[in-house]
């Protein structure tokens, strides 16, 4: 819809004596349509490329990823439980508060990765490649950060903090 037929439907609001502001709203409300995240559950997207993309707040649910690319792809608030992500490449990715919960990340690329206050419980890491990765704040198990201590190292290059350190490695 154009302005000029938006403001049209506003006078018109406005004519029937609704105040300006609820003519506003309703007026607003009816020409723009809502934003909604993107739904991938439950299906087969193996070796599909996602990289460089903005997949804020998707859903991943019970998706089988596996070998694919989601390099440098922000990943912010993401679904991905129970997740097939095995072999992925997620170098340089932004999975900040993104829900990891039963996904599997064996011989996955976290290389640079950024999961700042992301939620990994029986998450699988075997094999996992974790240089440069930020876990600042993420919830898992004792056994997965006692495994990822013995190969963590490097620092993440936009965050600044050491692998180590957000793994609290001894």
């Amino acid at each position: 819809m154009n302005f000029k037929t938006i403001w049209q439907s506003l006078l018109a609001i406005v004519a029937c004596g609704a105040t300006f502001t609820v003519a506003l709203i309703l007026a607003v409300s009816l020409y723009v349509s809502p934003a909604w995240s993107a739904d991938y559950n439950k299906q087969v997207l193996t070796d599909t490329d996602f990289s460089h993309q903005d997949l804020t707040d998707a859903s991943f649910d019970h998706t089988n990823l596996r070998g694919s690319d989601f390099s440098f792809s922000n990943l912010s608030g993401v679904r991905l439980f129970g997740a097939n992500l095995s072999r992925a490449n997620l170098e340089g990715a932004d999975l900040s508060n993104a829900s990891l919960e039963s996904a599997r990340l064996t011989r996955s690329n976290l290389t640079n990765a950024i999961l700042s206050g992301a939620y990994l419980t029986n998450a699988m890491l075997q094999e996992a490649t974790i240089t440069g990765a930020d876990f600042t704040g993420v919830l898992m198990s004792p056994i997965t950060e006692k495994q990822l201590c013995k190969v963590a190292s490097g620092t993440n290059p936009t965050t600044g903090r050491d692998t180590r350190d957000t793994l609290f490695c001894p």
